[in-house]
């Protein structure tokens, strides 16, 4: 007669069945992490802007490389609203903000550039608002901002509205600290966004009303109000609470922005974030409001804009040796309001005039 089988005691069961799930669960998340991976690289290829021929910048003698050289990335958020007739490629940008990142000290200044600032354009060789610059594409902003801060721009991320709405949203929202009482049109200047002020979790919807509206404050504060919500990006998207989010937050940044990072390079700054969120001070132009000429402008304090040169520069480990000369070439600018004459081709004239019309 067989010997009868042992049955396993209610320990060993409890045992072998918390191994499976725990290799169940590494299993999962390790096939997660491939998926996410995969389709990061997805997203970061139908972000990469394969149209623009720029390698590196004019200011730079070599190719930068994240890991190991100080690098700078310059967000752009544009109106590229059909309702306004400006497709991405004429279309105003609505926000400018420059990221300096040292990589020995893990540290990052982010300046915002007031859009109304009245600076050379290199690309229709006259003064204007910079706001107007993106009339002639991604480079002439870059140009533009290159120029006036004596700074290369490595890298840049041009996103609408609609990126940073879904960006947001697909984060759950966002806390952020509203300075006033706030009645706003929407993205698409139909509901009215409301908001009372006090710390509070907001939407996207919210959230770019907040960063774009420009009734209740000056443009410096408009600024300081967009680097306090993409700091808030930031420290939410690399909570691990949004770990199961990215999926939708990939999807949206694939769909609605354009870059010259490739997926190799993203992935390399992830090093800034690997210990915690880097260091990061917000810088601001000084300037002055300007209304004598009818047109609203920011003329930008020439001291304060040469130490916010050297700032950047100091942190971007710059010299006169590791920089190209370009000096010379604005010397003859225009500073003249009449579009006519300048330089704009017809699709930049068009705009730049409508732009005028509606004193903006």
């Amino acid at each position: 007669m067989g010997q009868r089988k042992k049955k396993p005691s209610k320990k060993k069961l409890i045992l072998r069945t918390f191994l499976i799930l725990i290799g169940l669960m590494v299993v999962s998340t390790g096939t997660y992490a491939y998926w996410l991976t995969k389709k990061a690289e997805e997203a970061a290829n139908n972000a990469y802007d394969k149209d623009n021929t720029r390698v590196k910048s004019d200011l730079r003698e070599s190719v930068v490389k994240p890991m190991t050289d100080n690098v700078s990335i310059l967000f752009v958020g544009i109106d590229d609203s059909e309702k306004r007739g400006q497709g991405s490629e004429h279309s105003r940008s609505d926000a400018l903000l420059l990221a300096t990142l040292n990589n020995k000290t893990k540290s990052v200044k982010l300046l915002s550039i007031p859009r109304d600032s009245y600076v050379y354009i290199p690309y229709v060789d006259r003064k204007d608002k910079i706001t107007h610059a993106h009339l002639g594409g991604t480079n002439a902003t870059i140009d533009t901002v290159e120029n006036l801060l004596n700074v290369p721009v490595d890298y840049y991320y041009r996103l609408n509205f609609d990126a940073f709405i879904e960006i947001v949203d697909a984060l759950g929202g966002i806390e952020v600290d509203v300075p006033y009482e706030l009645h706003e049109l929407d993205e698409n200047d139909k509901r009215t966004v409301n908001l009372k002020p006090g710390l509070q979790t907001v939407n996207g919807r919210e959230a770019l009303a907040l960063a774009r509206t420009r009734k209740q404050d000056s443009d410096i504060q408009r600024g300081e109000r967009q680097q306090m919500i993409l700091a808030a990006i930031l420290k939410k998207a690399s909570s691990v609470t949004s770990f199961t989010k990215y999926d939708n937050i990939l999807e949206a940044v694939g769909n609605n922005m354009k870059t010259n990072m490739t997926f190799n390079e993203m992935k390399s700054f992830f090093e800034y974030i690997k210990g915690g969120m880097p260091n990061v001070e917000s810088l601001s132009l000084k300037g002055n409001d300007d209304t004598s000429t009818g047109i609203y402008y920011y003329q930008l304090d020439e001291p304060a804009l040469t130490e916010t040169q050297n700032i950047l520069r100091t942190q971007l480990g710059l010299t006169d040796s590791n920089l190209v000369d370009t000096s010379g070439e604005t010397d003859n600018a225009a500073d003249s309001n009449n579009a006519e004459g300048s330089g704009y081709n017809s699709d930049y004239k068009s705009n730049y005039q409508s732009d005028n019309n509606n004193n903006q």
